[in-house]
């Protein structure tokens, strides 16, 4: 695909996407997430020849003027989406498919010095939402949610939408998933043990019920 046909595609993502866009000239000149991306096409081309330096130098201009960094090593496919973009990171490592939209302050990042693949696999159409933190190695399936302000840091199947403080799958493939515990009602120790200890009593009072043949201690 030609590079003008390439920045079309990207501005009719825009469109499908943000009902406040209005015009082409608008979505040019004024979107920052579009000029991060294609920022960072020149960068990565750059990347790809080992011409290191040059393309951190763009990324880095980029990063001055669009709040967006992206290392020049990520590969990013088609029809990728940054709503807003503040604040929105993404590793050296990172493999992100297409049709997928992340939100701003988005981190795909790794978590250590490790060599190697250390930054996400996010695949086709998913989604990342405001503030989450997807990090390590992990991949992101296809069609899945990563809720607000959510920390990734397992693999997350296609198909499921995952919240929380580490990341948990609440959904996967249309249907809830149970849980056992509700995270609004955590487990009291002393209250529990306080109801063991009232169970244990009524079984000794229902023990001696049974040897006395049903009289008191008494006699009566």
């Amino acid at each position: 695909m030609g590079i003008f046909k390439r920045m079309k595609e990207d501005m009719d993502v825009v469109f499908e996407q943000d009902p406040a866009a209005r015009t082409y000239v608008e979505v040019f000149l004024t979107y920052s997430g579009l000029h991060a991306i294609w920022s960072h096409r020149i960068a990565h081309a750059f990347y790809k020849k080992r011409l290191f330096f040059i393309a951190r130098v763009i990324s880095q201009i980029s990063r001055f003027f669009t709040g967006i960094e992206i290392h020049p090593g990520a590969k990013i496919g088609r029809r990728f989406f940054i709503d807003h973009g503040m604040g929105v990171v993404i590793g050296e490592t990172c493999e992100i498919g297409d049709n997928v939209t992340i939100f701003q302050g988005v981190t795909l990042g790794g978590t250590g010095n490790e060599k190697g693949k250390r930054h996400p696999t996010i695949k086709d159409n998913a989604l990342v939402s405001t503030g989450a933190k997807v990090l390590g190695s992990i991949t992101i399936g296809e069609n899945s949610k990563v809720g607000g302000g959510a920390v990734v840091v397992k693999d997350v199947p296609d198909n499921c939408t995952v919240v929380g403080v580490p990341g948990r799958i609440v959904v996967q493939n249309g249907k809830k998933i149970r849980r056992d515990l509700d995270h609004h009602k955590m487990p009291d120790p002393i209250s529990e043990r306080f109801e063991q200890m009232q169970k244990e009593i009524e079984d000794l009072k229902a023990e001696i019920t049974r040897l006395t043949g049903g009289k008191s201690e008494h006699g009566n």
